[in-house]
């Protein structure tokens, strides 16, 4: 999901240098519609040519595969068989059919959201873990996407992106936490947009009134259900809404994709071929790339056939543990032993428990005390995608 509505961005930088085409999204929260639709697509002539268009929505991201296989030696080892850890990366680009009303094109592009989604082995939980773009790092040297060699620098995360495109992110990624990713994704504007009405909307719950003119977003108190417009904005709004932090806008996206998850679980979506045709549609060709080992419904059928079983109250969301940058306050750094603490249960596979600290559901933001909370074990502040629906 893409920046604020007020950032200037910029296009270009994918690793796979022409990135553009769109592509699939989420798995995790289509996961029983994939698995049901190879079933039905299989089940004829017409069946199979829909099956082949939705595999050619999908562009493999060549390039990226090519360069993490360089440095496959200095990559993690993943610790346990069956989990997954996918990468969702969220771009700023202005590029594309569609994206150019979003900001001026300054020839670059940076990831502005990032998600790193763990799939536990038994698949009977999704932990899924924002990183803050505007956390700093250590960026290792990296190809850059236009030529020539980047020197390894200690910078905000979003430059990763900017520099080498999705392989510079992912081994930024695994410097940091010691995971290794398993897939990627990466999505723009256009392909956010084309998902959520591919569903009818999703319904969100306002506490207070939206008027925020740079996300040109109207919207009242209450229960509301968005089209694809009027999400980007939601996700994308930051100096007006909320505590106009980062973190906030954050924690909102993850009340979106919870209520996402909600509104493909319980709605007939999955059930009914008329509907979820399209929602296949639009999910795969929401995705700008992911890795060749994803590019078809097949593989991603394979991945996420057995998400549908996982309870909603274990699909959970939080922010990597991260206070202010001592350097500068504008800038974000992790909280440790938290931080640690957190990617080091989710390399080993083990659980992780949420606390419910969302500010739609009259708790603290978990901007306002990043980290874990006083517990006998180990639990975080975040939420489910359970926590997130319109009572």
């Amino acid at each position: 999901m893409p920046e604020s509505a007020d950032d200037s961005a910029v296009p270009g930088a994918s690793a796979t240098g022409d990135g553009l085409a769109r592509r699939r999204r989420r798995r995790w929260l289509t996961g029983g519609a994939l698995g049901a639709a190879v079933l039905l697509l299989a089940a004829g002539g017409v069946g199979w040519a829909l099956y082949a268009r939705l595999s050619d929505n999908i562009t493999p991201d060549e390039a990226a595969a090519r360069e993490l296989a360089r440095y496959d030696e200095e990559r993690p080892t993943a610790l346990v068989s069956g989990a997954q850890n996918i990468l969702l990366i969220g771009t700023d680009t202005r590029a594309g059919s569609g994206n150019e009303k979003y900001g001026r094109d300054s020839g670059t592009e940076r990831s502005d959201t990032t998600i790193l989604l763990h799939l536990a082995a038994d698949r009977r939980s999704a932990t899924a873990v924002s990183l803050p773009r505007d956390l700093m790092v250590r960026v290792p040297a990296c190809p850059r996407t236009g030529g020539g060699q980047a020197a390894p620098s200690f910078a905000m995360f979003n430059t990763a992106f900017q520099i080498g495109g999705s392989a510079c992110t992912i081994r930024t990624v695994e410097e940091l936490t010691g995971i290794r990713v398993d897939h990627h994704m990466v999505v723009d504007f256009s392909g956010f947009k084309q998902l959520v009405d591919a569903v009818d909307g999703v319904r969100v719950c306002l506490r207070e009134p939206i008027d925020d003119k740079a996300a040109k977003l109207k919207l009242p108190a209450g229960p509301v259900t968005l089209n694809g417009e009027q999400a980007l904005g939601y996700v994308r709004a930051r100096k007006t809404l909320g505590d106009g932090s980062d973190t906030e806008r954050m924690d909102r996206q993850q009340r979106f994709l919870g209520a996402l998850v909600e509104k493909v679980r319980s709605d007939d979506v999955l059930l009914n071929p008329v509907k979820l045709y399209p929602v296949l549609d639009a999910a795969t060709s929401a995705l700008t790339t992911t890795d060749p080992e994803l590019a078809s419904l097949r593989g991603l059928y394979r991945l996420v056939r057995g998400l549908r079983d996982i309870p909603t109250e274990h699909v959970q969301f939080l922010t990597a543990p991260r206070e202010a940058y001592v350097y500068d306050s504008d800038r974000d750094q992790l909280v440790q032993p938290e931080a640690g603490e957190l990617f080091a249960r989710l390399r080993a596979d083990r659980p992780v428990e949420v606390a419910d600290t969302s500010s739609e559901n009259g708790g603290k933001s978990p901007g306002d005390n990043a980290g874990k909370l006083p517990s006998a074990t180990p639990t975080f502040r975040g939420s489910t995608a359970a926590a997130h629906t319109c009572e």
